[in-house]
């Protein structure tokens, strides 16, 4: 059973979510083989405030 964890900044739409697992779903089992009934999605929504790249935080973009 694949299990995919994705970490996203908050602020994406249900619908948004909706689109991605569905693409995220059809890859693995294409490349797997495996039943899309297998496939797990975790979606992990991130404050702004607790990512950052080159020591600036993205609250702060």
């Amino acid at each position: 059973m694949p299990i995919v964890t994705v970490q996203l900044l908050e602020g994406r739409t249900h619908e948004q979510k909706k689109a991605m697992v569905e693409k995220v779903t059809e890859a693995i089992v294409e490349t797997t083989n495996a039943p899309a009934e297998k496939v797990m999605i975790i979606i992990e929504d991130m404050p702004r405030d607790h990512f950052a790249t080159a020591g600036v935080l993205a609250s702060e973009c």
